[in-house]
């Protein structure tokens, strides 16, 4: 009989040996007490998984393919930080390490069984010194630029398995440093004042988000075209390369990225884009890890109507998704709320919210860095281990908790992994043929694809002139 490749369980005892922690074969079967193992296929349930229904009894206990498709999305957004330079003694600080096409190979991540489309530029002119990161050096690849995320497709053979081509959109946000919600803490603007197309002047979200989805710099090579104009384009050339096939529009992100996730999930919907020449509706989804909120409350109400559907991750000693919003918000009584709607500083958090608590887990240790309580590694350690309120805390697929030190320090000491254990090699110094160390030249990006004018032409979005 043939042995299926199965994830040895990792309970929840600190003394146990680090080996407990590798995966390895096992014949098919399970723990006593344990409930029949899933043999649904994800092809058949995928809808209820991205939230058609909300995720009403999915939750509680965690419905394990929900759990295995979360964490999934979830190393998709932590690429973002993996690939990003973020070395101001770089040249090349504010970029992706890796050209378009060796990004999953260059991350190890080819069995994800993506294909990178494009990359995501914003403009740093934007005062958001927290935020952008930019380099030292004179001469460097773009004074106005950051890269800011990718979109990528399924491949063929991920395709078939998941039931659909899977359009995702997933979005940088930050690592350890917090200061970016002061930043970003300013008022509630409408997003029909930035060309959203949308009917009610009083669905609103903060500013400083919108300024960073719909600026651009002309005169730059990467941010002429605005991170709107970027996504909208890309999601219209993508969905009219597959006319006859079922589609999905997934986008994540965690922190801040989060937030523009959302953001642009509700523009991609209100813009009507997802809506194919056949008159049916791409299904829109998002997986948001310690987002913050977005809007008030009408946004919030805006964003149901359309359809979107949104699974916010969060750890509840993270500060990240208490804030903007700190006095007025969702939490308010609702007769209190109705009249605070009108405030400028009165925001409502969106979708269904998944909450974990990093005091479950065994393997971590007591700490008051927020950075800590804010990791998306560590968010998705705490997935893993997560079967529902109440529950033991058990790694359901023996997911490597080494990775939550990979930029924070918050495992506990006799794991014996070294904090912020992940860096570049030799910090991208190389040898010359002189025997010198120097920063090599990397191969130049891609910022555009060619037909961008035309599609934006197509959405109404440019003039001719």
């Amino acid at each position: 009989m043939a042995r299926t490749l199965t994830i040895a369980r990792v309970m929840s005892k600190t003394n146990e040996s680090l080996s407990s922690l590798i995966p390895e074969l096992e014949k098919g079967g399970q723990e006593p007490g344990e409930q029949p193992q899933d043999q649904r296929k994800i092809s058949d349930c995928w809808r209820e998984i991205h939230g058609e229904d909300d995720w009403v009894g999915m939750l509680d206990p965690i419905d394990p393919i929900l759990r295995a498709e979360l964490i999934r999305y979830g190393e998709m957004a932590q690429a973002c930080y993996d690939a990003f330079d973020f070395d101001c003694f770089s040249k090349y600080c504010g970029s992706c390490r890796f050209t378009r096409q060796k990004f999953f190979q260059g991350l190890g991540m080819v069995d994800h069984g993506y294909e990178l489309s494009r990359y995501l530029y914003v403009t740093s002119n934007i005062n958001l010194p927290n935020f952008f990161k930019k380099s030292r050096w004179p001469k460097v690849w773009s004074k106005n630029a950051n890269w800011i995320g990718y979109i990528s497709v399924s491949n063929d053979e991920l395709t078939e398995r998941l039931g659909r081509r899977d359009i995702t959109i997933s979005w940088r946000g930050t690592v350890t440093r917090l200061e970016w919600i002061a930043d970003l803490m300013d008022f509630l603007r409408p997003v029909s004042s930035d060309k959203i197309p949308c009917p009610d002047p009083t669905v609103k979200v903060e500013s400083g988000f919108l300024d960073l989805y719909t600026d651009k710099d002309e005169a730059c090579r990467f941010c002429k075209y605005s991170a709107r104009e970027q996504i909208l384009t890309e999601v219209k050339r993508l969905i009219e390369k597959y006319p006859n096939e079922e589609l999905s529009i997934t986008l994540t992100g965690h922190s801040l990225g989060g937030a523009f996730a959302i953001l642009s999930a509700y523009d991609i919907v209100e813009t009507g884009l997802n809506v194919m020449a056949d008159s049916r509706a791409v299904p829109v989804s998002v997986f948001s890890f310690s987002g913050p909120r977005v809007g008030n409350v009408r946004f919030k109400e805006r964003l149901e109507l359309l359809g979107v559907k949104v699974l916010r991750v969060v750890n509840v000693h993270d500060m990240v998704p208490k804030s903007p919003g700190l006095f007025f918000n969702e939490n308010m009584p609702s007769a209190l709320m109705k009249l605070a709607e009108g405030l400028p500083w009165s925001y409502s958090h969106v979708g269904v919210e998944l909450a974990l608590d990093h005091q479950n887990s065994p393997f971590l240790k007591q700490t008051v860095d927020p950075s800590c309580a804010h990791n998306l590694e560590a968010h998705l350690h705490l997935l893993d281990g997560y079967h529902g309120k109440g529950h033991r805390f058990v790694l359901a697929t023996g997911r490597d908790i080494a990775l939550v030190n990979k930029a924070c320090d918050f495992l506990k000491d006799h794991y014996l992994v070294p904090p912020f254990w992940r860096q570049h090699e030799n910090k991208g110094m190389v040898r010359n043929h002189d025997g010198r160390w120097v920063q090599p030249e990397r191969p130049k990006h891609d910022d555009h694809p060619e037909g961008m004018h035309h599609h934006l032409r197509q959405l109404g979005l440019t003039s001719d002139g």
